[in-house]
């Protein structure tokens, strides 16, 4: 039966405090109208930056076992999301699973997240990097930030990007890879402006929005942006109307948060944000 409501199968982790993963994703879905399907792959008491001694459960081994019983119960997904993937096996598994339910033509949006800053993330191995790129020619859209559109092409990370019109040349390079629709994320630019830079392929057409660049940064907001992004592409938005959601939502919630002095290690107060956020989708749909 068809959903009454469009669908997400989201794959990420449950980082129980912190405003990151799973506990940004499935509130800001339901305030789209989107229902939020999770397929854990890993529960943590708190997410990995500023934090020691955290509990983890690694959910691995289970994550095959939860889908085959969604294709047992023929369970359609609108959407199939995959964001932090902490091993081969958990990427190999996204691809399997993309696989095993592609006969309703799901939008698979893949968030490549392997690192931030120049650096990728401790767990990342080249191996990794392989499997990566495997599952990002799967996607139907992808939203690297700039250190991971470098990795993924084999290009020097910038401090600034002195010549955004370059940044073309990579998205048509990652559309490449398979994606018909690339956003580039967090592009940082002189005069403390950061770029959020995106390419459809069937158009051939290039989107940016930049933004005030806030001296904090904040865990989760990648998560934000391409919930937000896949949220209304599936709300039969046009992808730069989409990019400019993302990207207006995600620098509302960090100025309200810098604003409020909260401490940058529990997120953004998406809590504060999200009230704009149901306001414009009403807007949207002509109720207001």
């Amino acid at each position: 039966m068809k959903p009454i409501v469009p669908r997400v199968a989201a794959v990420h982790d449950i980082s129980c405090f912190g405003r990151c993963s799973l506990t940004v994703i499935m509130p800001i879905l339901a305030c789209m109208g989107i229902q939020v399907c999770p397929l854990p792959t890993a529960l943590l008491s708190t997410h990995l930056g500023g934090f020691k001694n955290i509990a983890f459960y690694d959910f691995t081994e289970r994550m095959a076992e939860f889908y085959r019983h969604w294709q047992q119960e023929q369970i359609d997904f609108n959407c199939i999301y995959s964001g932090f993937l902490a091993s081969t096996e958990q990427i190999d598994t996204v691809t399997q699973f993309i696989d095993a339910f592609s006969a309703n033509k799901p939008l698979v949006l893949v968030d490549p997240v392997m690192g931030d800053e120049g650096k990728l993330y401790s767990v990342y191995t080249a191996e990794m990097q392989i499997h990566m790129k495997r599952l990002v020619s799967k996607a139907d859209v992808i939203t690297p930030n700039f250190t991971e559109a470098c990795f993924l092409l084999g290009e020097c990370y910038q401090e600034q990007v002195l010549d955004p019109a370059m940044l073309r040349d990579w998205l048509v390079r990652l559309a490449g890879f398979g994606p018909g629709i690339v956003v580039m994320t967090g592009i940082p630019l002189t005069g403390r402006q950061i770029m959020n830079i995106g390419y459809e392929r069937s158009t051939g057409r290039f989107w940016q929005v930049v933004s005030e660049q806030i001296p904090a940064r904040y865990p989760g907001t990648g998560d934000i942006f391409a919930s937000i992004l896949a949220g209304a592409l599936l709300n039969k938005e046009s992808v730069p109307q989409a990019i400019e959601l993302a990207a207006d939502f995600v620098a509302l919630a960090i100025k309200a948060t810098y604003a409020a002095g909260s401490p940058t290690r529990e997120g953004v107060l998406l809590e504060c944000a999200l009230p704009w956020l149901v306001e414009r989708r009403a807007a949207a749909r002509g109720n207001v």
